[in-house]
């Protein structure tokens, strides 16, 4: 096994090495680009990414390239304004095509959060077919990189995940908290593998002045870390949506991510989003906002991305469907059997 790992990676090296090359032109190419913003970008800042393709890495280089790109809020632009300067191409989700380079999502979007994953599924992959006049849409981009090979090459992943329908009305939900987990019965790899590493689903409805606001985290297991600034967090994913119900329609959508130090992860996972309020005082976590919609947002909208954001866990179909999805619960039931024989 080891040799076989060994002969892996050293493929891997190869393959990283003949694309730089093969590339060679078009890194020189980018470097004389960054020059005319002022940028002195050497061979080092470039690294090929088999799920990406030739990647420069320079800090807010993205801005640097385009600095008419505006933020509207917190990191966000807005959609519409992403379309006078870049084309998007119906075949590769998560990316901004340019003459000279291709601008991509916020790595927070991909897999595992990682840098070097393919975006998960299906949120990307909705969000940049979504149409609708009505909807103003923001999104965050990965300001530190771009991908300099400006060509249609993909890298495509299949998935089984599928977003949920939701059939209650929203107006009827009552105002309360929601805490789902897996099941008991399950180790840690069966909740690795099922249902992505999720320890948790928190949802919190509450009503005011003739607005319904949902609040949800997805909480993973202790082993998903991300690293910012030399410091360890644990990485939760955030829903935020405000209902009329008047109208019967979402006015505002956003998602985020909520980074949590090793002791507030370890006080607010066991917890619910009534926790703040039960200790007194309030436990504010770090946030990077990814997206955002406002005005006219239809129930069948929200609960799809909602779905697709936190994507490959279980516990969401659950919560809209009130089971799991069919190929999970033969799994559970075979596991539960078994335990039980």
């Amino acid at each position: 096994m080891s040799e076989i790992k060994e002969r892996y990676i050293k493929s891997q090296i190869e393959e990283r090495k003949k694309q730089l090359e093969n590339h060679s032109e078009t890194i020189d190419d980018f470097i004389r680009l960054c020059s005319k913003s002022g940028l002195k970008l050497t061979r080092e800042n470039f690294s090929y990414i088999q799920t990406i393709g030739i990647v420069a890495n320079y800090p807010d280089l993205l801005f640097h390239l385009k600095p008419e790109l505006e933020k509207v809020d917190e990191d966000l632009i807005e959609c519409k304004s992403l379309e006078k300067h870049f084309e998007k191409k119906v075949f590769n989700s998560g990316v901004l095509y340019s003459d000279k380079f291709i601008a991509m999502a916020h790595p927070y979007f991909r897999r595992g959060m990682s840098e070097f994953a393919n975006f998960a599924p299906r949120f990307i992959d909705l969000f940049w077919k979504f149409r609708d006049d009505k909807v103003k849409t923001y999104i965050a981009l990965d300001a530190n990189r771009v991908r300099v090979n400006v060509d249609e090459s993909a890298y495509l992943e299949l998935d089984t995940w599928y977003g949920a329908s939701f059939k209650k009305r929203i107006e009827e939900i009552p105002n309360d908290v929601v805490k789902i987990r897996p099941p008991a019965q399950l180790d840690e790899t069966s909740i690795s593998l099922l249902f992505n590493d999720a320890y948790s689903l928190d949802i919190k409805w509450t009503e005011k002045n003739g607005i319904k606001t949902f609040q949800a985290e997805e909480f993973k297991t202790d082993k998903i870390t991300v690293n910012i600034d030399d410091t360890e967090y644990y990485p939760v994913r955030y829903i935020h949506a405000e209902y009329e119900i008047k109208e019967k329609i979402f006015r505002h959508f956003d998602g985020a991510i909520h980074f949590y130090d090793k002791d507030e992860y370890r006080q607010r996972r066991d917890s619910d989003l009534n926790f703040n309020e039960k200790i007194g005082t309030h436990l504010k976590a770090k946030t990077y906002k990814l997206f955002k919609m406002n005005e006219n947002i239809s129930v069948d909208t929200w609960i799809t991305y909602t779905s697709h954001f936190c994507s490959g866990n279980p516990l969401v179909f659950e919560y809209f469907e009130g089971k799991y999805p069919d190929r999970i619960q033969k799994i559970i039931e075979k596991i539960g059997n078994n335990a039980s024989g």
